[in-house]
């Protein structure tokens, strides 16, 4: 095991997608973790605990996950790029303070390894089921970004991506792994410090006399200041205006609230990154991501080999969805499809953006484990008539 001097691994390594999701975290700089184990995401905060030491940060298990994510945004505001990690039940907890965060325009990353469900469901097998709980999970109207690791490798790239985005955007960021990708074995490459490109944080460089909280910048993201350092903030969960200060007045809602959303959405083309193979003549569009993307594959294979013009695109950011790419191929293939862990969730955003324009097949699963391909490849079969 190779470390730089700063205590960050490098070289080539045999890590599980739960440890490689820490490696890269401690690369992106996330120096503050609070969470409390529940599986299948137990190891990511073992590992953080046992190497957070060798990068001086700071590991907290916290109470539960209401306090986690409560300690998150408060280690943000003071400085620390700051992380949790949890499943099921505990993101359910956690969704009050992750709507305080996009409030408070906090960056953070928030860490859910999926499990079946509902309740505590499946503890140790797999699901992708809270995917619409992700977007739509805290009350209110906001914009959150979500992505979804295939394995090890992009556990460890797409964690530095997370951390990255929280920064650029001042937005909580969801990591929505899921437990065969958290749970498997892969080499991952580790590149050396000086190769990984890191988000700083977006520190005003207005003096403190001048400096307001909440006023934004040209891309509608304000910067931000570490407490502590002289300069006068208020933050809070209340409608505010830019001083931070609550301000209960409809006209201040509707800015400020269309500026949190303008943000992300005003900047999906910058956020949104897919793999796409296939897609320019395709009949039949396959639509996946996670593990279910690399289930998928076989039978777009086959599909291939009968004659059947299948393309496929994984999703690495699931949110913002890709409104724009899916409605320019939606002119042009007779349908998508798309298997998820889960009864239908990113599908029915798939079919609202589709419109009628062709047809949508969603194969369900309920979880427990993943997809028999010979299924997918039934419903491409069906959906090139």
């Amino acid at each position: 095991m190779k470390a730089d001097p700063k205590g960050v691994l490098t070289g080539e390594h045999y890590l599980d997608g739960d440890h490689a999701c820490t490696e890269g975290a401690l690369a992106a700089g996330c120096r503050f973790f609070a969470g409390y184990p529940i599986t299948p995401s137990t190891e990511v905060a073992e590992r953080f605990s046992a190497r957070i030491p060798h990068v001086g940060g700071i590991f907290i298990q916290m109470e539960d996950e209401l306090g986690s994510m409560a300690a998150v945004v408060g280690a943000s505001w003071g400085g620390k790029k700051s992380m949790t990690v949890t499943s099921g039940p505990g993101f359910s907890l956690m969704m009050e303070n992750i709507g305080l965060a996009a409030m408070m325009e906090t960056p953070c990353v928030i860490v859910n390894v999926q499990r079946g469900g509902p309740s505590t469901g499946l503890p140790t097998m797999v699901g992708q089921s809270d995917m619409m709980q992700a977007r739509w999970g805290s009350h209110g109207d906001y914009e959150i970004i979500a992505i979804s690791p295939a394995s090890p490798q992009e556990a460890f790239d797409y964690s530095i991506k997370c951390f990255n985005l929280a920064e650029k955007y001042r937005v909580p960021v969801m990591f929505m792994m899921d437990e065969c990708v958290g749970h498997m074995t892969e080499k991952v490459v580790i590149p050396n410090p000086d190769q990984i490109d890191v988000e700083p944080r977006r520190l005003t460089k207005k003096s403190p006399k001048d400096y307001l909280p909440y006023e934004p910048n040209e891309d509608l993201v304000p910067d931000m200041i570490v407490a502590g350092d002289g300069y006068r903030i208020h933050s809070t969960g209340l409608t505010h205006d830019e001083r931070g200060y609550p301000a209960m007045k409809p006209e201040v809602q509707e800015k400020l609230v269309h500026r949190l959303v303008d943000k992300i959405s005003k900047n999906a083309d910058k956020i949104i990154e897919l793999e796409e193979d296939q897609t320019d003549d395709a009949d039949v569009i396959v639509m996946a991501y996670g593990i279910t993307s690399r289930v998928t594959m076989p039978a777009i294979f086959k599909a291939r080999k009968k004659g059947i013009k299948v393309g496929f695109i994984k999703m690495i950011t699931v949110w913002p969805f890709p409104e724009k790419r899916v409605r320019e191929l939606a002119k042009k293939v007779k349908a998508f499809v798309m298997p998820e862990i889960n009864l239908g969730q990113v599908a029915l955003e798939l079919e609202r953006v589709v419109s009628g324009k062709a047809g949508v097949h969603h194969i369900p699963h309920a979880g427990g484990w993943v997809h028999d391909p010979e299924d997918i490849y039934k419903v491409i079969v069906e959906a090139a008539k």
